[in-house]
């Protein structure tokens, strides 16, 4: 028998033996630290400081007995597993080694043997965690009802955490940079505009926007272009600070909200906009939504989908096949979400009775968007951890952190989709040209404050 004294350098050996062969093989300008401080380099060249750091031989013991993502995610969640010397998106991107897991083939046997008997009956970590939804997360066989539960587990995490992150309008969508280097102020101002322009705004009309967040789309909508904004929402914490924002602009009259689901509101409008909602709908529904939204509108009355969406795939079985990151993200952050593909999406428009005249994809916008968000939520990572504590603060940061990359890299899409209803016969009523959306300057802004460019 091995004392605990040998067992626990067998342990650093067999650890430091496998990390330093995976470092001819994957060339990472990261170090390893591991339990008992000692740096095992990933790399020819690594940067100083910029480490990953496993806090005890349990934690590996826990990976080789149950080796999934949702695993390594707890662990993460626990503060087992860390990260040093950047923020997380730019730790990531600098730590991505091209082709990794086909590097990564191939370790020999006799290595990976040893590896294991060293760790295969190690006290496990705790993976124990408190943020977790606790009803069916896919919400595949969801009840209307079950999209409030849905929709408060992710937004009522609090008014006062959102802050940290999200711009001073409180926008939770895809910003819209007219140059790269646009702050995020400038940027979500963009998007607003951008979103009145395309639908085409004239005083007086009636606008709904479904799933309106803490208000800023209907505001913005009514101040500049003077129409009758109504927004609903199922949040409890966004209906508090939209109502509190209309009454400070001195809107009450021309902007409404309402705590409501989309299935019982009513029409008609003129212009109705659905921004970064579509995703709480389910693909089963999606039709249904599109024939309500059709039902609360006016003939050639204009709707706007935003949306994030996954490529298609050759087979509707094969796209809606639940993949362990997905779960992950249903059962940690985002209860009842469902992206869609946007063909589908367009089919569903077009079979109740809609007009699609533009199409527009965002992914690069919302990958800077999330990395500015990931990255301002960092850097006001300790009152973030007094807010919500440790294990949600960390379950965030990744959160963010890996939408930068879904969409950077083409795992995620998001569609900007600009349709009329077409009830009668005729023309759509539509411009001949876009130049409404990029010529000249509405009253919005001309009258806004200009921001200041990012450094």
């Amino acid at each position: 028998m091995f004392s605990r004294e040998a067992k626990a350098k067998r342990q650093i050996r067999r650890a430091t033996e496998l990390f330093q062969y995976l470092r001819t093989r994957l060339n990472s300008p990261v170090s390893v630290r591991l339990w008992d401080g000692s740096l095992v380099p990933l790399g020819e060249n690594v940067e100083p400081g910029l480490e990953i750091s496993i806090s005890g031989p349990g934690v590996i013991g826990t990976l080789l007995r149950s080796p999934k993502p949702e695993t390594l995610l707890r662990l993460y969640a626990r503060g087992a597993v860390n990260y040093h010397g950047a923020d997380m998106v730019t730790f990531i991107e600098t730590a991505r080694v091209k082709n990794s897991r086909s590097k990564t083939k191939g370790i020999p046997v006799a290595m990976l043997a040893k590896f294991a008997s060293s760790f295969l009956f190690a006290k496990g970590e705790t993976t124990d965690v408190e943020h977790c939804y606790t009803g069916d997360e896919t919400g595949l066989k969801r009840e209307q009802t079950e999209n409030k539960d849905f929709i408060q587990f992710h937004y009522d995490v609090g008014n006062d955490f959102y802050k940290l992150f999200l711009d001073d309008q409180m926008l939770y969508s895809c910003a819209y940079f007219n140059s790269w280097d646009d702050t995020l102020e400038q940027a979500q101002f963009n998007k607003l505009d951008m979103i009145c322009r395309k639908l085409q705004m004239k005083a007086g009309e009636l606008h709904l926007d479904i799933g309106c967040g803490w208000g800023a789309l209907i505001c913005h909508a009514a101040k500049y272009y003077g129409v009758k904004s109504h927004g609903i929402t199922l949040s409890e914490e966004q209906l508090a600070l939209t109502q509190q924002r209309i009454n400070d602009l001195g809107l009450k009259g021309q902007v409404t909200v309402e705590l409501k689901d989309y299935a019982y509101a009513e029409g008609p409008f003129d212009k109705i906009s659905s921004i970064g909602m579509v995703e709480h709908v389910g693909i089963d529904n999606m039709a249904g939504y599109m024939n309500k939204v059709s039902s609360m509108l006016t003939d050639r009355g204009m709707f706007l989908n935003h949306g994030i969406t996954r490529p298609a795939k050759m087979d509707d079985k094969a796209f809606r096949k639940m993949s362990p990151e997905r779960r992950l993200l249903a059962k940690y952050i985002f209860p009842g979400g469902e992206l869609d593909h946007l063909g589908h999406m367009i089919q569903c428009m077009e079979s109740k009775g809609f007009d699609v005249h533009d199409v527009e994809g965002w992914r690069d916008h919302y990958s800077l968007t999330c990395r500015h968000w990931c990255q301002r939520l960092e850097a006001n990572r300790e009152e973030a951890v007094r807010q919500i504590g440790e294990e949600k603060y960390r379950m965030w940061t990744l959160y963010l952190a890996g939408c930068v990359f879904a969409l950077g890299d083409g795992g995620a899409r998001i569609y900007q989709t600009v349709a009329t209803k077409h009830k009668a016969k005729g023309l759509s009523g539509m411009p001949c040209t876009r130049e409404h959306l990029y010529r000249g300057e509405t009253q919005a802004t001309a009258n806004a404050q200009p921001f200041r460019r990012a450094a």
